[in-house]
């Protein structure tokens, strides 16, 4: 039977190893004064001295729990502020006694940049932990609250749960202990930051994310509600996002919320000083002198500004401190004499827009740079990363094209990004407004990154090719895929087909290599570098799909048309089916339709039954009149398949017949003289074809040209005159008027005339040329 000592010593280990799990699930990257988020924005002593004077006043009010709400536009320095204020709180006791316990009770700085700090997951496990660190009597409770559910510790746990469990229990057990303490504090720094990991993408959900925080705030709104919990006060901090202040400003919260900057009317609401208001002018001058003296220590000949060109710098900033803040980092680059950065600073326009100071800032950055548009390219990367990563990775994973020179590149932006001397740590951006810079094409003024490609593409094609290269010997993609084919295959025709028409195109157990490929072609980025997917079965497979067909019928489907994999395709199976689609007859209007047709490929088609029938469908009738039609009459090959039996079928429909007739038939006829006199071709017009066009109006003008007179006195001729056409056309003026020339004298003189001239017929109608 288990000892007393030996239970205790097992639960001692039970704590122990709890309170181990809890401080590796907290994020440590979510303090306010963590390694993760320096340089720490602070504010400068002198600076916010009235905003934060009266912050620090509602924090010191024991009357009732309540959110401070300090929110603004990016760049006006609200992290800056959240730092400062919970700095302050840092440094103060909850009683004179203690030297532990102090009034912050615990702080969470979300940001985008990182994993865990972008959700709300991790929220309550990490403020838990700090506030268990600040006041060791409830670390007990914390984790008998773990023991008793260890789930609480999984981030996709209920919200609602990990809050009672994990933050409201061990408040309550503070409630007598702090009852004659000045309120504890909490800092949350900003919420707008907070985008579910599953929303990372170019395909942003914002519903949903609005909606995490909104229960969020409604939740923090319930705690501060407890009747049974310590004074306590929240600053939170956040852009000036409608969903957030409509969380803000339901009738549950409106009453424990106090708004800054904002000035509002209404029952608990305070009217407050604004937070980038014209005091901020003189913050940021403040800022930019004391910037301008550190600078000074490392260029002693570098001559200080003059009041009225800070003056005119600070102007510049737009009232936010992001933009001093980039200005100096761009001035006192260390590789470029400051005086000439200083200029270029100067030059900023003083006309620009409200809220785009910060985005012409960055174009004039952006434009010191050797290469721009590469320089756009690898910022818009290094913003749209869900994790940062150190240099040499970022160039891996571009590859040797977009990711050239990137160290280069990067270190022409460390006024905008943080780029570490240790090439092992992640580069990131400074600020947020770098990412908000760049997530739309419009906010750069630069003409030449209009058309760049986008980020998120860009790193999803990236990715797919180092996945190519390390995944063929690997079986975990192979495997989920295999199972995705069978499920597919198992597909009930009443069943959602979304799935079953992804896969339709896999008619061969897929290799890890062979899907990633088509994986990319499918995505959209048909490189000529992955065009042999599309002669694998798959390809040729995918072809025959709605999406496939349509696809030909683009210019990137026409060029692999004209190559050899495509020639090779249009004579198999699936590329002659596709040849009897309507798409085709589109297609073979188009300028690589008209190529192909020119092929021996194309030629050889046209002999085909499929060929042949498509050539005398209405469509190609009027086809052979565009300019198109006309130059592929005139090619050698094209000459040279009308002398066959098929081209002179083609030549006997109704709708070619007409066409002759046309200017177009024509002109084409005056070009082709030359064919027209070809054996063969002078046997089409003995035929029913031949002789009813020489009763148009095309083939009698054919017939007054002097060289193609010499054809009357050919075997040919002769038969023709014979006919009742012929005959009508002898009676004609230009019938009589070829009667009475030399030329039909010169049968009898020639030797191989003699047997038109020995024709009782011809003898007659020579004897009798009426």
């Amino acid at each position: 039977m288990m000892s007393y000592h030996d239970q205790f010593r097992g639960d001692l280990r039970s704590i122990e190893g709890t309170w181990e799990k809890l401080s590796q699930v907290a994020v440590k990257g979510a303090e306010y004064d963590s390694r993760e988020r320096q340089p720490h924005p602070k504010c400068l002593k002198g600076t916010r001295v009235d905003l934060l004077d009266f912050i620090y006043g509602l924090l010191d009010k024991k009357e009732k729990n309540r959110i401070i709400w300090l929110h603004g536009t990016a760049g006006v320095g609200k992290s800056a502020v959240a730092f400062t204020v919970a700095e302050k709180m840092r440094g103060l006791k909850m009683t004179k006694e203690t030297k532990v316990e102090k009034r912050l009770g615990g702080t969470f700085f979300f940001s985008r940049k990182h994993t865990k700090r972008r959700t709300t997951g991790y929220f309550f496990a990490t403020l838990t932990y700090q506030l268990a660190t600040n006041f060791p009597s409830i670390r007990g409770d914390v984790n008998k609250a773990i023991i008793e559910n260890p789930a609480l510790l999984d981030p996709d746990k209920s919200l609602r749960d990990q809050m009672e469990a994990l933050f409201l229990r061990p408040l309550r057990k503070l409630f007598l202990r702090l009852r004659e303490c000045p309120p504890l504090v909490f800092v949350i720094d900003a919420l707008d930051e907070c985008t579910p990991e599953s929303l990372e993408s170019e395909s942003f959900d914002e519903p949903t994310s609005e909606s995490e925080l909104a229960d969020l705030i409604s939740m923090l709104g319930e705690a501060l509600c407890e009747p049974d919990l310590p004074i306590v006060h929240i600053l939170l901090t956040s852009r000036s996002e409608e969903h957030i202040r409509k969380a803000m400003q339901t009738e549950e919260m409106h009453t424990l919320v106090c708004e800054i900057p904002v000035k509002t009317s209404g029952k608990g609401v305070a009217a407050t000083i604004s937070l980038d208001g014209a005091d901020v002018d003189n913050d940021i001058y403040i800022f930019l002198q004391h910037s301008f003296r550190e600078l000074e220590s490392c260029h002693p000949d570098f001559p200080q500004p003059s009041g009225d060109q800070l003056t005119r710098l600070a102007s510049r900033a737009g009232r936010r401190f992001i933009v001093a803040s980039t200005m100096m980092k761009f001035i006192d680059d260390r590789k470029h004499d400051p005086r000439d950065r200083l200029q270029l600073m100067l030059e900023l326009t003083s006309e620009m827009l409200p809220g785009t100071e910060v985005y012409k800032l960055y174009d004039r950055i952006l434009s010191t740079c050797a290469d721009p548009t590469l320089a756009y390219l690898h910022l818009s990367v290094i913003a749209a990363l869900a994790d940062p990563l150190p240099m040499s990775q970022i160039s891996k994973l571009l590859g040797p094209g977009q990711g050239r020179d990137v160290e280069t590149v990067l270190t022409q932006l460390r006024s905008i990004i943080d780029v570490p001397t240790d090439s092992s740590l992640p580069v990131n951006i400074y600020h947020s407004s770098v990412r908000d810079y760049v997530s739309h094409r419009s906010n750069c003024s630069l003409r030449q990154v209009q058309y760049i490609q986008s980020p998120h593409s860009l790193l999803a094609i990236s990715s797919f090719r180092l996945m190519m290269r390390d995944l063929p010997d690997r079986t975990a993609l192979l495997d989920a895929l295999s199972d995705l084919k069978k499920h597919s295959q198992a597909t009930q025709p009443q069943d959602p087909q979304n799935l079953k028409n992804s896969l339709s195109f896999i008619v061969q157990p897929p290799e890890s290599l062979q899907i990633l490929i088509g994986l990319l072609w499918l995505r959209g980025h048909h490189g000529s570098e992955l065009q042999f997917w599309l002669e694998t079965p798959d390809g040729h497979a995918w072809l025959q799909t709605q999406e496939g067909k349509d696809w030909v019928l683009t210019d990137g489907g026409s060029h692999w048309l004209s190559t050899q994999g495509g020639k090779d395709w249009l004579q198999a199976p699936g590329g002659l089916d596709w040849l009897q689609t309507p798409a085709m007859k589109v297609w073979v209007r188009t300028q690589g339709g008209l190529n192909w047709l020119q092929t021996q490929a194309g030629i050889d088609w046209l002999q085909t039954q499929y060929g042949r029938d498509w050539l005398q469908t209405p469509d190609v009738e009027n086809w052979v009149e565009t300019q198109g039609g006309r130059k592929w009459l005139q090619t050698p090959s094209v000459r040279e398949w009308l002398l066959t039996e098929s081209g002179q079928i083609w030549l006997e429909t109704p709708g070619v017949r007409d066409w002759l007739e046309t200017p177009g038939g024509k002109d084409w006829l005056e070009t082709g003289k030359d064919w027209l006199e070809i054996s063969s071709v002078q046997d089409w017009l003995k035929t029913s074809g031949g002789q009813d066009w020489l009763q148009t109006t095309a083939g009698r003008n054919w017939l007054q040209v002097g060289d193609h007179r010499d054809w009357l006195q050919t075997a040919g001729g002769s038969d023709w005159l014979k006919t009742p056409g012929g005959n009508d056309w002898r009676q004609t003026a230009d019938g009589k008027a070829w009667m009475k020339t030399p030329e039909r004298g010169r049968v009898a003189r020639d030797p191989r005339r003699a047997r038109v001239a020995a024709d009782p017929g011809w003898a007659r109608m020579a004897a009798d040329p009426g």
